[in-house]
Formats: structure tokens, sequence, C-alpha cells
């Protein structure tokens, strides 16, 4: 493995603490689905690390299931981005009080 796997393990920690602080902090809608993406290619960085260093395959398979999840997470959340769009004029995740009732 040409990079050693602990590198790999902190710059996925790195980059799911940065997708979690944007979905914590963040109030705008698309700012917390971009966070939710960077979680997620966090999560597939580490099995293709783990993958690459154990010679299984099994971790790369499994990241194309991921990337195929998240293609629909993003093309449904991005349609319901454009409806409430278009109800609230807003995309501030505190104009959607009313949903939480």
């Amino acid at each position: 493995m040409l990079v050693p796997f602990h590198h790999l393990l902190i710059l996925a920690c790195i980059l799911f603490f940065l997708g979690l602080m944007a979905v914590l902090v963040r109030r705008n809608l698309i700012m917390i689905l971009i966070g939710v993406e960077i979680m997620l290619n966090a999560a597939g960085l580490v099995l293709v690390g783990a993958s690459a260093l154990w010679q299984q395959l099994d971790g790369q398979v499994m990241v194309i299931f991921l990337m195929a999840l998240t293609s629909a997470e993003v093309s449904i959340s991005l349609a319901m981005v454009v409806y409430l769009n278009r109800c609230k004029q807003s995309v501030d995740v505190r104009a959607f009080n009313e949903l939480r009732d």
C-alpha cells in the first residue's frame, strides 16, 4: 500500500468531522446535504483503504454500492430542496419549523 493505513484513517476522520460540523452548525439545507455527502465519502475512503490493506475486493464493492446510494440520495434530496424552495422561497432550515410537529 502506497499510503499508510493510519494516514488514511486520519484523513477519513478529519473529513467525517468536517461533514458532521457542516450538518450540525449550518442552517442552509444545501450545506447540510453537502455535509452528509462528505461523511459518506469519508466512510467510502475507509472502506477502500481497508480493502487495499487486506487485499480483499469486498470494500471496493461496498464503495460501488455506497456511490449508487449517494447518487440516489442526492437526486431525491435535491428534488426535495427545489420543492421546499418553491413553497417557502428559502432553503434555511429555520423556515421549516412547522414540519416538526
